[in-house]
């Protein structure tokens, strides 16, 4: 890789760690997700400054072709937050159910409204 392409890896990483702390100061973004994607650009950042270091591993993980390695690994981390952010999903439907059902039944008490079951 030429040192201009290092150079705009490198601007290009440090806007992403600027673009993501400006959406957690806004509160757009939780801090537990700005720490998975903080995470993972510094973990990235030695593959895009050093592209031998890439060869060197695949090689170690017995990898022929080290682009491979780097497809692998999005694949499975894409994988993993899929997973996660369908639990997360899942978790919060739950919630967001069960708090429904304790705002109807606190309405239906409020205006005196017999609620089923209630033997009225």
């Amino acid at each position: 890789m030429r040192t201009s392409a290092h150079v705009l890896v490198l601007a290009l990483s440090l806007l992403v760690v600027v673009f993501i702390a400006r959406l957690v100061a806004l509160r757009q973004l939780r801090s537990k997700y700005a720490l998975l994607w903080l995470v993972s650009a510094v973990l990235l950042l030695p593959l895009a400054a050093v592209p031998s270091l890439l060869d060197d591993l695949a090689s170690w993980l017995g990898f022929k072709y080290a682009p491979d390695l780097l497809f692998f690994a999005a694949t499975g981390f894409l994988f993993a937050v899929v997973m996660h952010f369908s639990w997360e999903l899942s978790r919060l439907e739950t919630r967001v159910r069960l708090l429904a059902e304790e705002l109807a039944l606190e309405r239906a008490r409020r205006h005196g409204t017999p609620t089923q079951g209630s033997g009225r």
